[in-house]
């Protein structure tokens, strides 16, 4: 899989791939198609617009060097979880795991329960901790001062401790960013115990930045 992202990417694999205008000129968003052995979706991981291409072994470097000579860019990993970040999305192993359910890391959109005849898996553990009450959610946090938020440091907010589940320094703002699982309702200002002393941070609601424009 070949992932082209940024406000050019449709443009370059137009470019690159003959015959995938035609075809994928008007694909919607989370929509795909295939062109031959390829298939393509409007999707991806970075909070940009772009496709994501899968395809054959046998075809993977002649696609890569003709995106190359069309002025793709390749990056690495940090600069991909980077932009997810920003764009607040989450990482499985970081805001989700098999231990924190869609409820506790605000991702409640990503479940139905509204038809009482669908029947899914962890639908009842899902009912039951919803009946209970969910006691923490996933927040953004927005670094007051100078400084790189990192993973597992401590939060303290107004309703109780939590802690970051994945931090970054943002290109994009200028300040370090993280998602952070903390108390439900937690909101306004938070402290997080960076290098054996408190900083301040801001709460907000992800995303941080989506197609380039900043939202906090």
């Amino acid at each position: 899989m070949i992932a082209i992202q940024g406000p050019n990417a449709r443009e370059k694999v137009y470019q690159a791939i003959p015959g995938t205008e035609g075809i994928c000129g008007e694909l919607e968003p989370f929509s795909a198609v295939s062109l031959g052995r390829l298939f393509i979706a409007r999707i991806g991981y970075t909070g940009e617009d772009g496709f994501e291409i899968m395809l054959p072994l046998s075809s993977a470097k002649f696609t890569w060097d003709m995106l190359l000579e069309a002025g793709v860019k390749p990056c690495g990993l940090a600069a991909r979880d980077t932009l997810r970040l920003e764009a607040g999305m989450s990482l499985y192993g970081a805001e989700i795991n098999e231990e924190v359910s869609p409820l506790e890391a605000d991702l409640t959109w990503t479940v139905d329960l509204s038809d009482k005849d669908r029947a899914f898996v962890g639908r009842g553990a899902l009912e039951s901790l919803k009946q209970k009450g969910v006691k923490k959610t996933i927040v953004g946090l927005v670094l007051e001062g100078n400084g790189v938020i990192r993973d597992h440091h401590k939060v303290v907010t107004s309703l109780g401790e939590g802690k970051i589940t994945s931090g970054i320094f943002s290109p994009t703002i200028g300040k370090g960013i993280a998602l952070a699982s903390v108390p439900k309702g937690s909101d306004g200002l938070c402290e997080i115990e960076m290098r054996n002393k408190m900083v301040s941070a801001k709460i907000v609601k992800p995303p941080f930045v989506r197609n380039g424009k900043i939202l906090v």
